[in-house]
């Protein structure tokens, strides 16, 4: 046997050739379209400027609203204020004591709800309304609710404390005597029921309240009686935050009471909401509506301790703050509201933001060098007269799989078995985000595996396969990506962080089908990177740890995520199944009518049962006449 060459000797394969049909040189040639978004990306950088103080000083007492906070939340008062108990209902009624010495009529509006994992509720919302010159309201809000696992006292006793006070500073005095703010813009006070729960009360508002037609601005309190640095919450239910006009007065405002302005996620974090929109707080219905809305809080996305959430906990210092802080934000809008209207997309960095349209061209160029290479791959297939419609029925087996999956898990939704309810994010401490019923998981597992049975018959091996083969899958399975990354754009430019990954690793798979395996697995492992983002996000940002799958899940079930997404999914996993097949080995075209059977899997099936059935019957006939 001859010996192999010495490496210095070994000849490169020839770009174009089956060994190298990924042409390397285009694909960096395409980079270079991407300084043009770039440079536009620099040119939209903007730096907005908060509204000015207001003109009034707030009033705003820290040690009276903690006091306040204390006999919502205290021992003897109501702790346990689950949505229709009966300490949400003492909670309501003295939410709305607190308001009548000074004047104000706080309406009730009762409804009803179904709570994913929990069941039906009852629930109510408190509305006081302070009239202005202007119908246009400015609502100010926050959740009386908790998860009945403690006393909430920061979370939310802190805000509706805050709340009572600062409705206060707009009434009409009974009992002490204050000097009475008159607002240029009707001010809305709301306490919200079900916020513990994805924020069921402010959607509810938004639906059916009398005052949700005039709505323009929105400040939230949440949370805001804590020891940490104070956050602001500006993201919705889509692709769309608070306009940054809003941002930047309500930073101003924190920075102004605080000594410092307060933090915000990072530009990965961002980007990661932009393209796979989600927040249980409740400003995020108003974004989703086209009306700024922000959050105010002392807490991460993580749920706080339960137990630990009491009243000795909480910082007066803070609390007064960010009332203070809030007091001021309102006074601003009210003063010049129409500076900041609106709702957009954009990536803050600092005190400075990147506007959304910049980003998306950003996205949609880096997608181009890919889509370059993988026409050029389909040309040079077409070129050699592969026959690529073998490799397209074996990614379409691929894909009906899947699509199987995405039927099966829909129609167990349809029937129940998974937890439904209300379409708002479920509580990240409820039922549904940790577990669901092992019998339906067991079911779809055992539907899955039945529907792989079936697709796996054209799927296996039957014979050695050729180059030309091997490369036609390739090429298949990058085009199907390709078109996944068009639908992608189509639908929210910001997912493509979650495509991109897979796109530029996955192309290079064809150049190394004679290489070693591991760096094809390394690779194809790349390719999973953006929708880990996503399992990463969950996992660690909100708590959820090895539950995030499941809860992801489970905002599709409630149709918080839009069917849309599963079926661009199942295209996305068929071509990942496809390449993963090829860079382990085990790939085979969809064979010919005379390398397969002549009945489908479920056909021999039922043809084996039959036959069974049979060979009984006949036997026990043959045994009846022996012993006749």
């Amino acid at each position: 046997m001859a010996a192999a060459p010495p490496r210095s000797e070994r000849r490169r394969p020839r770009p174009g050739s089956l060994e190298r049909p990924v042409n390397g040189r285009l694909y960096r040639g395409t980079w270079l379209i991407v300084g043009l978004p770039l440079l536009l990306a620099a040119f939209s950088v903007a730096r907005p400027a908060p509204l000015p103080p207001p003109q009034v000083p707030s009033s705003f007492d820290g040690g009276e609203a903690k006091a306040l906070a204390a006999r919502l939340a205290g021992p003897g008062a109501y702790p346990n204020r689950f949505p229709g108990s009966f300490g949400a209902k003492q909670a309501a009624a003295w939410f709305q004591s607190e308001l009548r010495p000074y004047g104000l009529t706080a309406r009730s509006e009762p409804f009803t709800a179904k709570v994913a994992g929990i069941g039906r509720l009852h629930f109510q919302n408190i509305v006081a309304v302070v009239p202005g010159r202007s119908v246009q309201e400015i609502v100010v809000m926050a959740h009386r609710d908790n998860d009945g696992k403690g006393p909430g006292a920061n979370d939310n006793a802190s805000g509706t404390a805050a709340l009572v006070e600062l409705a206060q500073a707009y009434s009409v005095p009974t009992t002490t005597p204050r000097d009475r703010l008159t607002p240029a813009h009707t001010i809305v006070f709301l306490s919200t029921d079900g916020g513990a729960f994805g924020g069921i009360g402010a959607a509810e508002f938004l639906t059916h309240s009398p005052e949700r037609h005039n709505v323009v601005a929105v400040i939230n309190l949440d949370a805001i009686g804590g020891s940490g640095r104070p956050r602001l919450e500006v993201n919705g239910d889509t692709s769309k935050t608070a306009s940054g006009t809003l941002l930047a007065t309500a930073a101003a405002r924190i920075a102004q009471q605080v000594g410092r302005g307060p933090s915000r996620p990072s530009v990965l974090r961002q980007l990661i909401d932009l393209g796979f929109p989600f927040s249980s707080r409740e400003q995020a219905p108003f974004i989703s509506r086209g009306i700024p809305a922000v959050t105010l809080t002392t807490v991460g996305p993580h749920p706080q301790p339960a137990l630990r959430d009491t009243i000795g906990n909480l910082n007066a210092t803070r609390l007064g703050q960010l009332g203070r802080a809030a007091q001021d934000l309102i006074g601003t809008l009210d003063q010049g509201l129409e500076f900041a209207q609106g709702t957009s997309s954009y990536v803050y960095i600092g005190s400075r933001l990147i506007r959304g349209w910049a980003v998306e061209l950003v996205l949609m160029a880096m997608l181009l060098p890919f889509l370059t290479a993988t026409v050029d791959l389909f040309a040079r297939c077409r070129r050699r007269r592969i026959p690529l419609t073998p490799a397209l029925r074996s990614y379409r087996s691929r894909l009906l799989f899947w699509l199987w999956a995405v039927l099966v898990f829909e129609l167990l939704a349809l029937a129940g078995v998974w937890p439904d309810g209300v379409s708002r994010p479920p509580g990240l401490t409820t039922f549904s985000a940790h577990s669901w019923p092992a019998y339906g998981l067991l079911l779809f597992g055992v539907l899955l595996v039945a529907g792989w049975f079936v697709s796996r018959d054209r799927l296996i091996p039957r014979r050695p396969i050729r180059p030309e083969e091997e490369l036609a899958g390739h090429a298949a399975a990058l085009l199907c990506v390709a078109a996944v990354a068009l639908l992608v754009v189509a639908t929210n430019p910001f997912a493509l962080l979650f495509v991109l990954p897979s796109a530029h690793a996955w192309l290079w798979l064809p150049n190394l089908r004679d290489g070693r395996t591991w760096t094809r697995l390394v690779l194809l492992t790349g390719g999973f990177v953006g929708p880990a983002l996503i399992l990463w996000s969950f996992a660690s940002r909100y708590g959820l740890g090895w539950d995030a799958p499941l809860y992801v899940l489970q905002l599709r079930v409630l149709d918080y995520v839009p069917f849309a997404v599963m079926p661009i999914t199942a295209a996305w996993l068929a071509g990942a199944a496809q390449l993963a097949t090829l860079a382990t080995g085990r790939y085979a075209p969809y064979p010919a009518v005379r390398e397969r059977n002549r009945l489908g899997p479920g056909r021999r099936l039922l043809r084996r049962l039959f036959l069974a059935a049979r060979t009984r019957k006949g036997g026990a006939t043959q045994r009846q006449r022996a012993l006749g």
